[in-house]
């Protein structure tokens, strides 16, 4: 009986550190996210997490999206500190910080819901005739509107 040949699983983080190509490239720019995200949220403790969240980043600056201009003015107060946390962090790649109220960010599609159809009403001719032979000894009112559905038999 031969040993198995047991093989040392290969770490998938590797795997897209070691390459460079759009996944890598999407890997990286998510883990950055994921970091900028937690210094702001350390620096921020009472911030709800629904109300921000790092849109993007470029050059030395992160867009922090929020969905009102209260938590906008709230992100401004602690705007300093943010700063210096991220230069510390970042080894001064991020210092600055800019702020944009996406109001629909936290609206949801709303859910398509099929309207009941109109439904074509159909009568046959014999129904159809058999309301106007009622509708002759009828009063004037309930005739018109037993005419009317003797119509949709013509349609």
């Amino acid at each position: 009986m031969m040993a198995r040949k047991t093989k040392n699983p290969i770490d998938a983080s590797h795997l897209l550190k070691s390459s460079s190509g759009t996944l890598a490239q999407i890997a990286a720019k998510t883990n950055s996210l994921t970091l900028l995200a937690d210094i702001v949220r350390q620096t921020c403790p009472d911030l709800p997490a629904e109300v921000w969240h790092i849109g993007n980043f470029r050059q030395n600056c992160i867009i922090i999206e929020v969905i009102s201009s209260i938590w906008g003015q709230r992100l401004q107060f602690e705007r300093m500190k943010i700063c210096q946390q991220l230069a510390q962090a970042t080894n001064n790649d991020f210092n600055q910080i800019e702020i944009k109220v996406s109001p629909y960010r936290n609206k949801q599609a709303p859910i398509n819901q099929q309207t009941p159809e109109a439904k074509t009403q159909f009568i046959s001719s014999k129904t159809a005739k058999q309301l106007n032979e009622v509708a002759e000894n009828a009063p004037e009112s309930l005739k018109r509107k037993l005419q009317q559905l003797a119509r949709l038999a013509k349609k």
